[in-house]
């Protein structure tokens, strides 16, 4: 018998059809309607989330854009590191920290002055703290002679932050025989809010010490507050007094040098905060922007100081300590300052260049000796 469906007659109570019938004429009911499929499905899934995330790229973008054109004088869409951080020769970057107008005493000194030494092939980084003290002599960039920190308020009096960082660049440069590829110069309060952006940060100090930021109470033995020994959470006005505190009552952390270690420390405890990197990266990235806009300038690009966070916990350290490469002594107007040790004169800086050379020579081939495989013995 042959099959067929038949539309025209309804069944009785008036349903509307259409209705298919079997071979017997009566109404097997209505019939069923495909939903799309699951290739469908996922297609659209597929297309949304596609959406979603160029909606997200543009806003992202906008946002890094942005953030770019506040503290930087590189083009958002430029990167001056991918293809250095890929070569052979080292790429040094000078970190500058300052007082700017909120600090009272002392606007635009360096209170903190940094090279950041990185060898691509090896992939390590070397700091290369500066002390503040370091005298200066014969040098066109301090015409009338004085420490290295005096350089950063001479620029920025002729062209602002930026002019400072860049003359203390160039001087950098001429002192060390290191070639400053870069500069980022963060003022205090921008230094302070990054760390509150990230939620503080922990570190672990190893002695406990006590300060004071007034001269006559240290020289009287009168602290204001303490950092205990052992790990310590930082908020970042408690990481700014950590980072900078001078007037202590131990000598080892009264120095530029112990300042300059607990700056690294608090430095890698906040590289900490932002994560392996990749997406896990973006939101504490962001807040970092947001706590920086117009507390930074640099002449890296965003996408560059994107590339460099991975290098703010060092590998090595150089310190320019007392007796070795720099000697303390005092100026004709009786300030402390370190001057180069074995120089001929006041402007001969060779022995400071020969020595960076060669530890920096030593450091990279340290890193690229190989590792001892682990022993087979029991």
């Amino acid at each position: 018998m042959i099959r067929r469906n038949r539309a025209s007659t309804a069944p009785a109570g008036g349903d509307i059809g259409p209705y298919v019938y079997d071979d017997n004429g009566e109404a097997a009911g209505r019939p069923r309607r495909r939903g799309p499929s699951i290739k469908a499905v996922l297609l659209i899934i597929l297309l949304l989330v596609l959406v979603i995330a160029a909606i997200g790229g543009i806003l992202l973008w906008q946002r890094v854009s942005k953030f770019n054109d506040s503290v930087s004088t590189a083009s958002a869409a430029s990167s001056a590191l991918w293809g250095p951080l890929g070569g052979d020769g080292r790429v040094n970057i000078a970190l500058f920290g300052y007082g700017g107008p909120e600090h009272k005493s002392g606007n635009y000194l360096a209170d903190s002055i940094q090279i950041m030494s990185i060898d691509p092939k090896t992939n390590t980084t070397t700091v290369i703290p500066i002390p503040r003290d370091f005298w200066i002599e014969g040098q066109n960039e301090i015409p009338d002679n004085g420490k290295i920190n005096e350089a950063f308020a001479i620029g920025h009096a002729r062209g602002g932050i930026d002019g400072g960082a860049r003359l203390s660049a160039r001087l950098l440069t001429q002192v060390t025989g290191l070639h400053i590829d870069h500069w980022i110069a963060i003022d205090f309060s921008g230094f302070e809010e990054m760390i509150d952006a990230v939620g503080g940060v922990e570190i672990r100090n190893p002695r406990r010490f006590r300060y004071t930021w007034n001269e006559w109470k240290w020289s009287h033995g009168v602290w204001d507050a303490m950092f205990q020994k052992g790990y310590l959470q930082l908020d970042g006005a408690q990481a700014l007094d950590y980072a900078r505190a001078r007037y202590t009552n131990l000598a080892k952390e009264s120095s530029d040098f112990a300042r300059s270690v607990r700056q690294q420390r608090v430095l890698s405890a906040l590289r900490a905060k932002l994560g392996a990197g990749g997406l896990s990266s973006i939101g504490p990235g962001l807040t970092l922007m947001d706590a920086l806009d117009g507390k930074m300038r640099t002449d890296l690009s965003a996408f560059d100081l994107l590339l460099l966070s991975s290098h703010l916990n060092p590998d090595y350290r150089i310190e320019l300590k007392e007796g070795r490469v720099l000697e303390a002594t005092t100026s004709t107007d009786g300030q402390y300052i370190l001057v180069v040790v074995g120089r001929a004169d006041g402007s001969d800086y060779a022995p400071l260049k020969d020595y960076l050379r060669r530890h920096l020579a030593h450091l990279s081939r340290k890193a690229a000796r190989p590792t001892p495989a682990p022993s087979s013995s029991p």
